[in-house]
């Protein structure tokens, strides 16, 4: 197990040596899109990667900080793990001094049986339902994601080049399937390369997802997307920006059809009544 710095440092770690490029853009992100409110009870979904350590650790400290009264369960879905990826998952946690909850579902081999070529997308869907079913059970009205900045622009461009759609990753959304649920993204200003600096400096060791995808066993059009990024900002150093901005910026007056709550528009139909 990690032993390079107790946990008191750590922190200090976070707000402050990392404050401007962690701490501060996570709490921006909560006030600007009201993420928090009094009495909320928020289940902190942790994967075992870096992103949701992060996630787990940070909102922790804002809790303690902050004068928002609200109150956090911190959760783990072993959704089929190995027992190294398992241990890694506790030792991370035990490292962080974060009392994490996990229980144990068979998402991995479900999806797999599905889609052994594809899973993610079932594996995703049928995680998420886990995540909030467990958080329900313990009194949660909102569940944390870890999905960061470059998260979101990877989104946008996968649902443009693959799929077909312009869509991107919302900072909270209510679920569809779960009453009085809502999801957040807290860390929807954090740069992925901020957290790898910030995991590297504490020497913090993070999982992976444990599946094909994460073990390189099947193609990962996530992967393409990143060295497109990588190419583009060769060209442009603030094509990240722009893309983020995107999702902001939509001029329904140009596009040629939207969805809004599942259902289809078609700007002829605009059109025609001018």
């Amino acid at each position: 197990m990690n032993t390079k710095y107790d946990i008191n440092t750590i922190e200090r770690i976070i707000l402050k040596k990392y404050r401007k490029l962690l701490y501060s853009p996570m709490v921006k992100a909560i006030k600007e899109y009201n993420m928090i409110k009094p009495n909320d009870k928020v289940a902190v979904c942790i994967s075992g990667g870096k992103d949701s350590l992060l996630l787990a650790k940070s909102l922790e400290l804002f809790n303690r900080y902050t004068d928002d009264s609200f109150s956090l369960e911190f959760i783990a879905m072993d959704p089929g793990f190995t027992k190294e990826n398992r241990m890694i998952l506790e030792n991370a946690c035990q490292y962080l001094h974060i009392p994490v909850k996990i229980f144990e579902t068979d998402v991995f081999a479900v999806a797999n049986k599905m889609n052994s070529e594809s899973p993610c997308y079932l594996c995703a869907r049928r995680r998420r339902g886990a995540l909030y079913e467990f958080a329900q059970s313990l009194g949660c009205n909102k569940i944390a994601l870890g999905h960061h900045y470059d998260d979101i622009i990877e989104t946008t461009m996968l649902n443009i080049l693959y799929a077909g759609n312009f869509g991107t990753m919302l900072p909270r959304l209510k679920a569809d399937n779960y009453e009085n649920m809502e999801l957040i993204r807290p860390l929807t200003y954090v740069r992925e390369k901020d957290i790898i600096n910030y995991t590297k400096y504490i020497e913090l060791q993070p999982m992976n997802c444990g599946c094909a995808i994460a073990s390189k066993k099947v193609n990962s059009k996530r992967a393409e997307v990143k060295e497109i990024l990588a190419q583009l900002r060769k060209q442009n150093p603030l094509i990240d920006k722009s893309i983020f901005a995107s999702g902001k910026n939509v001029y329904l007056d140009t596009v040629q059809g939207f969805r809004f709550q599942n259902k289809k528009y078609n700007f002829l139909e605009f059109l025609d009544e001018e």
